[in-house]
């Protein structure tokens, strides 16, 4: 099993992508099958196409980390995000980041974030595509390295939230 993450863009148009990957006989394709006969309101996993009727492959469950605020969000989310999603999974097929002789036994599940203040469809999907081409890659390198993770850990910081320095922290 790979598991894989990464965050790509800036602002409200950003992606936040991460990725399960693995063979459908294990615990991936027990969860993937689980996770699609398992909605829940507002999220509703599915497949993730590159045109109707095509999904990509290896079969992606597009699993949404926000529920569709509005239509215009919901849009985002089925539109751009999905196909930046199906593009980023061919990409990294392509690259050899997953063999294609593995795509017909293997899964992926997507856990991706759209932020209900999008509002550019080009960039959720280039964000998008660019962030599970990343998080498959980095999946299959089991990244991020201890060390970074080590170093990183004194000074936590994200998109909404910076940790205080020691110098800063309240005693």
């Amino acid at each position: 099993m790979q598991l894989g993450e990464s965050f790509i863009g800036e602002g409200a148009n950003a992606a936040h992508i991460n990725t399960v990957f693995g063979d459908r006989e294990g615990p991936v394709g027990t969860a993937w099958a689980s996770a699609l006969a398992s909605p829940s309101a507002g999220h509703v996993p599915f497949v993730a196409v590159l045109r109707p009727s095509l999904p990509v492959k290896p079969l992606t469950l597009f699993v949404t980390k926000a529920a569709p605020a509005d239509d215009a969000h919901g849009d985002l989310i089925w539109g751009p995000a999905q196909a930046g999603v199906a593009a980023g999974v061919a990409d990294a097929v392509a690259e050899g980041v997953i063999a294609a002789d593995e795509v017909d036994r293997t899964a992926i599940i997507a856990a991706v974030w759209v932020n209900p203040a999008a509002t550019d469809a080009d960039a959720v999907y280039h964000h998008n595509r660019e962030a599970t081409r990343t998080a498959l890659r980095n999946g299959a390198s089991g990244l991020p390295a201890l060390d970074d993770v080590l170093d990183a850990r004194s000074a936590p910081a994200n998109p909404f939230y910076t940790a205080p320095t020691k110098a800063e922290e309240p005693e």
